[in-house]
C-alpha cells in the first residue's frame, strides 16, 4: 500500500472490539433483512462505513465537558457555551438547538414551506433528509448541480457547485413567489462529499438576495468544505478554516446543522438565523417538536460536548489529517483501478456503481449489488446513495432514475487506523477484480415515504 503523507494528531486512549463474523453468518443475516443494509444489527457488522453521522470518537476534552452539563430546563449554562462557540465560528445572530440536523430541517420546513408558499425548493443537490421534508410539505426539491458534479471520475476541484445561470433562469421563468427557499449543501453529500467554492456560494447568495428568496446553508460538513476552499481556491491559502467559515456563512440568512458530522459529537444539531422574526417563530416551534429553546431536545451534557467539539472540528491540524486519511483511502483503491468519485470528498470515498459493475443495468441496482456483496465478502457495511435511494416515480407513472449510482463508504472521524483503511480498500479491490456473482438486485417491497424508502424497502439477488 502507498505510504500515508500525514500523522494523526491524536493518540488512542480507549478501544472497542470489533464484531467478528463468518461469511456464512453474514449471508444468513443479510438474507433475513431483505438485503437492506440499514436493517442489520450493529453487532452483525465488522467495520461500519454506512455513515459518518454520529459515529465520531469524542476527545478527552469533550468527555470532560460532559461532566459540566447543566440540566436546568430553561436557560441552562450549557446552552450559552454552545451559543458562544457557534457564534464565534458562524457569526449568526441566533442559535436554536435541536437533537439533530433533521430536526433543524423540520423547523426550517415548518417556517418556510407552508401550504400556500411556492412549490419549489432549489438546491445544489438535496440530501434525502431535506428532500423528504420538502415532499412531505408537498413541495418539489430541485437539484441544480453544475454539470462537472455528475461526471464521477473526472477531476474537478469543486464538484458540489450549483449552476448559477440555470438557477437564475429558473427563477425568472418560474417567479419568486413559487420559490420559498434556496438551500446550499456543503459539502455535497449526494455526489461524493464534494466541496462548494466560496465564489459559488457568494454567487448564489447574490442571486437569492436579488430576488428576495431566503438562502440557507446545510452546514453538516461545513468544516470539511472550508478545508477544501483553503487548499484549492485561490486567495484562501493564508486564511484559517474558521476565517473561511465566517465569510462563507456571512453570505447566508441562516443554516441548519447536523452536529453529528463536523460538530464531532454523537448527537445534536441546531438552526441558525439572522432574522428576529424567524428566531421568534423557531423559538416557539422548537417547543412543539424538541423542547425549550435553550436545550432543544438535547441534554446539557451533550450541549457541553458540542460546544467543545465544534471548535475541534474546525481546527486545521485535525482537518488535514481527516482529509488526508480519505485521500489515502483513494490511493489504496487506485492500486486496484477501482472507479470512485474523483477527487475524493471530505467524508468518505464514493464508489461509482455503474462503473464498478458495468454489466449490471441501472434498473437492477449495480451500486446496491456491490454494497451487499461487500458486506457478505468482508463484513463492511456501506450505503448506496443512488438508484435505490433517489429513483422517483412521477404522477404519470414515469420512473426517473438518478444520473449517478454511488455507494458511500463513509469514514468516521477519529475512529479508524490506516490498517482498517487498507483492509477496506483491499476488500473493495478484490471484489472489483473478481466481478459480481449476481445479475443484479430486484426490489421486493417498498417503504411508505418515497424519499426515504431505501431505509425500509426489501430486495433480493437476481441469479445469473
Amino acid at each position: 500500500m502507498s505510504s500515508s503523507r500525514y500523522m494523526e494528531p491524536w493518540k488512542i486512549k480507549m478501544v472497542e472490539p470489533l464484531h467478528m463474523s463468518t461469511r456464512e453468518q453474514r449471508e444468513a443475516w443479510i438474507a433475513d433483512v431483505g438485503l437492506n443494509l440499514f436493517q442489520l444489527r450493529g453487532d452483525q457488522v465488522m467495520i461500519d462505513c454506512v455513515t459518518d453521522s454520529g459515529t465520531t470518537a469524542m476527545s478527552s476534552a469533550q468527555w470532560s465537558a460532559l461532566m459540566l452539563g447543566d440540566e436546568t430546563y430553561a436557560g441552562c449554562d450549557s446552552f450559552y457555551k454552545l451559543e458562544a462557540a457557534v457564534k464565534d465560528i458562524m457569526g449568526f445572530k441566533y442559535v436554536v438547538p435541536t437533537h439533530q440536523g433533521r430536526a433543524a430541517e423540520n423547523l426550517l420546513a415548518n417556517i418556510y414551506l407552508k401550504p400556500n408558499d411556492g412549490k419549489y425548493v432549489i438546491g445544489n443537490m438535496h440530501f434525502d433528509s431535506m428532500r423528504v421534508r420538502a415532499e412531505l410539505a408537498e413541495k418539489e426539491p430541485l437539484d441544480f448541480l453544475a454539470e462537472p458534479g455528475y461526471h464521477s471520475t473526472d477531476e474537478n476541484d469543486f464538484k458540489g457547485n450549483i449552476d448559477l445561470e440555470k438557477v437564475e433562469d429558473f427563477i425568472k421563468k418560474t417567479g419568486t413567489e413559487n420559490i420559498p427557499l434556496i438551500m446550499m449543501t456543503v459539502t455535497s453529500n449526494t455526489n461524493g462529499g464534494q466541496p462548494v467554492s466560496m465564489a459559488n456560494i457568494k454567487g448564489l447568495s447574490e442571486i437569492a438576495h436579488r430576488y428576495g428568496i431566503p438562502f440557507y446553508i446545510d452546514a453538516a460538513r461545513y468544516a470539511e468544505n472550508c478545508y477544501f476552499i483553503k487548499e484549492r481556491e485561490p486567495g484562501y491559502q493564508d486564511k484559517t478554516p474558521k476565517e473561511i467559515a465566517r465569510e462563507m456563512f456571512s453570505y447566508a440568512d441562516g443554516c441548519t446543522m447536523s452536529a453529528k458530522k463536523d460538530g464531532m459529537v454523537n448527537i445534536g444539531g441546531f438552526l441558525c438565523t439572522n432574522s428576529d422574526e424567524i428566531y421568534a417563530i423557531a423559538s416557539e416551534l422548537v417547543m412543539c417538536f424538541e423542547g425549550f429553546k435553550t436545550y432543544g431536545g438535547m441534554a446539557g451534557r451533550d450541549l457541553e460536548a458540542l460546544a467543545v467539539g465544534i471548535q475541534e472540528g474546525i481546527d486545521y491540524t485535525y482537518l488535514k489529517a481527516r482529509i488526508g486519511q480519505i485521500e489515502y483511502f483513494g490511493q489504496c483503491l487506485d492500486e486496484y483501478g477501482v472507479p470512485y468519485v474523483r477527487p475524493v470528498g471530505g467524508n468518505g470515498v464514493y464508489i461509482d456503481g455503474m462503473k464498478f459493475y458495468p454489466e449490471i443495468p441501472q434498473e437492477r441496482y449495480p451500486g446496491l449489488t456491490f454494497a451487499c456483496e461487500l458486506y457478505i465478502h468482508s463484513g463492511i457495511r456501506c450505503a448506496e446513495l443512488g438508484t435505490s435511494a433517489f429513483t422517483k416515480t412521477l404522477e404519470d407513472g414515469t420512473v426517473v432514475m438518478p444520473r449517478l449510482d454511488l455507494v458511500r463508504v463513509a469514514i468516521s472521524r477519529r475512529v479508524w487506523t490506516n490498517s482498517h483503511i487498507e483492509y477496506i480498500a483491499e476488500s473493495i479491490g478484490k471484489l472489483y477484480q473478481s466481478g459480481s456473482q449476481y445479475a443484479g438486485i430486484r426490489k421486493k417491497s417498498h417503504g411508505l415515504v418515497a424519499a426515504q424508502e431505501h431505509f425500509t424497502s426489501g430486495y433480493e439477488f437476481i441469479e445469473k
